[in-house]
């Protein structure tokens, strides 16, 4: 590992020891903030797998109502049916703080349900088709916003992770070295104005 390129002196070694100071530092706080991020991260990955299960489930009792109204009703009293209803979906973007940090993630605010046709004309099969999208759609709305805090959480995993490894690898141990490059050498210079320092003492009679 190359030493950095300062000169050996006693300022540069009281700097370096402080670099090496706020380097070691940074690197468990870098630590810390990781292993965080990757509990957390964890825990979104959790919530996604049963997010996905729930989904699966829906879309399993979903469509088979879809089907069931189509053969029950009849394509034409499903059109028109289809033709009377009408939701606004309100759709915005929202900040949420996970492990100290803030992450842009969207939020879906579902419309509540209406009576869209009368009850002379009304059918069950078409009541229970809009609960269970409305309940599929619930599901997806929630997934979207969590797997977007996921691959964000992830990314950061990545980049804390780089900047750790930069700090344990590359950074430490550079400055480590330079910190006993500039001991040695300037212990090195001690020992020679020691000897010097004698020589000059025996050379003038020990005064």
């Amino acid at each position: 590992m190359a030493r950095l390129p300062v000169a050996p002196t006693k300022s540069n070694l009281l700097a370096v020891k402080e670099q090496l100071a706020i380097a070691r530092d940074g690197y468990e706080l870098l630590e810390q903030k990781r292993e965080i991020l990757v509990m957390e991260l964890m825990q979104m990955v959790e919530r996604v797998k049963l997010l996905e299960s729930d989904i699966e489930k829906q879309v399993a009792r979903a469509y088979p109502s879809l089907r069931r109204m189509f053969m029950a009703v009849g394509r034409e009293n499903v059109e028109r049916a289809s033709r009377t209803v009408s939701y606004d979906f309100d759709v915005r973007e929202k900040q949420v703080t996970i492990a100290g940090m803030g992450f842009s993630t969207i939020s879906v605010e579902l419309p509540r349900r209406r009576l869209a046709w009368s009850y002379l004309n009304s059918y069950a099969d078409c009541d229970r088709v809009m609960i269970d999208f409305f309940e599929l759609l619930r599901l997806l709305t929630e997934m979207a916003s969590i797997r977007t805090i996921v691959w964000r959480l992830a990314r950061e995993v990545k980049k804390t992770q780089r900047r750790v490894n930069a700090l344990d690898k590359q950074v430490i141990p550079q400055t480590r070295e330079t910190k006993a490059y500039i001991e040695s050498v300037l212990e090195e210079r001690e020992r020679e104005n020691v000897f010097v320092l004698k020589a000059l003492k025996a050379r003038n009679g020990g005064r």
